[in-house]
């Protein structure tokens, strides 16, 4: 069936996708309130999720590119257009095995700057090369710099069980990063993205005055698609969808929701998130499907299945966590390794964990809860050696029992107040 509108899948540049008529979700009304200010900003989102698409927006609203944003919402709130000097870093691009690769990099991003800013301090360490890079882009412009990282954290993932050289990881990126503080003064505008949130990495830590973003209510949607902008942007591919799939427009609806919404980057909303990579394939491919974890898994989560011999649940059952563990990622899995939940049954496609059970290609399990509880009569988990049940007590502690009790009364206290939460719509 031929595609009515472009699909901007695997598009990560701003330029190419309005340049090329690509279909864009319009966040630039966010955009231009971040980039208003000159605090340096921190967004942790998982892959897949648009970070590098953001960061493309933002490189091109700081070099003036006002030909770009013609249509969206920036259009109406920016009336200046000035034009900045960009440095614009994304360690999304090597697999880094050794430090030498790191410092590789970052070389070739002072390179290429530095053909443009001096080359005087060529000799020196990365750090030192991309203070003066940052002084001289100011002083030769007359403008303060724009700095944007992508996927700072990329290294790290690459090295998380490998501490010695998670270590050099460390040392290097805190030296670079922390160029950012002493710099200020030459600095307009910081945004830096990555998979991880920084406060649980040491490399920022001479770099405490980052606004991280993350978890917040007013940009809970910057990254992600809610489900107002999916219907205003991609009405006619739901059209198509629901056509192949003989489903009305609110069945269409409803189940691209149950099965690619339920992102949320902010505790109190109700409000959840498209997966955008997921969405994008439904409609070209006309189907639904597991598109994100396909694509999108990190390698280091991959590896840890691959070298754990516990394997332990503790997340809640969403449309993208269901049947995680799967007959593929059982596979990769070491035939010594045990797993155990105490989330939700459904986390585990159970067919595949008893057939793998009883082929010896996993040591053994302890569930607290099953796909269907209670159990029926003959599942075969009942009579295994390898197999501990408990019926879904895990959540019974004291320490359980008194939050549950808090959470309770909050609740209670909150409707009364008129701004009700845990909100199930």
């Amino acid at each position: 069936m031929e595609q009515i509108r472009k699909l901007p899948i695997g598009i990560q540049t701003f330029d190419k996708l309005r340049e090329g008529g690509f279909l864009y979700v319009d966040k630039t009304a966010m955009i231009y309130q971040i980039a208003s200010t000159s605090t340096p900003y921190f967004l942790s989102r998982p892959r897949r999720f648009g970070k590098s698409l953001l960061i493309s927006t933002f490189e091109a609203y700081f070099q003036g590119r006002k030909d770009l944003f013609q249509g969206l919402a920036i259009e109406q709130l920016e009336t200046k257009w000035e034009q900045y000097p960009v440095l614009h870093l994304d360690l999304n691009a090597r697999k880094y095995e050794t430090a030498a690769d790191l410092t590789a990099m970052l070389n070739q991003y002072l390179e290429k700057w530095e053909l443009l800013y001096g080359q005087e301090k060529e000799d020196r360490s990365p750090e030192e090369r991309f203070a003066y890079v940052i002084e001289r882009a100011c002083t030769l412009t007359g403008k303060q710099v724009v700095v944007l990282i992508d996927e700072y954290d990329k290294p790290l993932l690459q090295a998380v069980l490998d501490e010695n050289l998670l270590d050099e990881y460390r040392k290097i990126l805190k030296a670079f990063y922390g160029v950012l503080k002493s710099a200020d003064r030459y600095l307009r505008f910081v945004f830096l993205t990555g998979v991880t949130k920084f406060a649980q990495v040491s490399v920022f830590s001479d770099l405490n005055q980052l606004n991280d973003i993350s978890m917040d209510r007013a940009y809970n949607a910057l990254c992600g698609i809610t489900q107002d902008e999916l219907i205003k942007t991609f009405g006619p591919e739901i059209q198509r969808l629901s056509e192949n799939e003989e489903l009305t427009l609110e069945e269409t609806i409803f189940r691209l929701a149950k099965k690619y919404d339920g992102y949320h980057f902010c505790e109190d909303t109700s409000v959840g998130l498209f997966n955008p990579f997921s969405l994008l394939n439904v409609f070209q491919k006309l189907k639904f499907g597991n598109f994100w974890f396909q694509t999108g898994t990190p390698t280091y989560l991959v590896d840890l299945l691959k070298q754990s011999d516990y394997i332990s649940l503790h997340c809640p059952l969403t449309p993208q966590t269901r049947h995680m563990i799967n007959k593929e990622t059982i596979a990769m899995m070491k035939p010594t390794a045990y797993i155990i939940n105490t989330g939700r049954g459904a986390l585990i496609d159970e067919p595949a964990l008893i057939e793998a059970l009883k082929e010896g290609r996993i040591a053994g399990a302890g569930l607290d809860v099953q796909e269907t509880e209670p159990p029926v009569q003959d599942n075969p988990l009942y009579d295994m050696p390898n197999v501990i049940l408990t019926p879904h007590m895990g959540w019974k502690g004291l320490e359980t029992r008194q939050r549950l009790v808090s959470i309770l009364a909050a609740n209670i206290q909150a409707f009364d107040e008129g701004r009700p939460q845990n909100v199930v719509s």
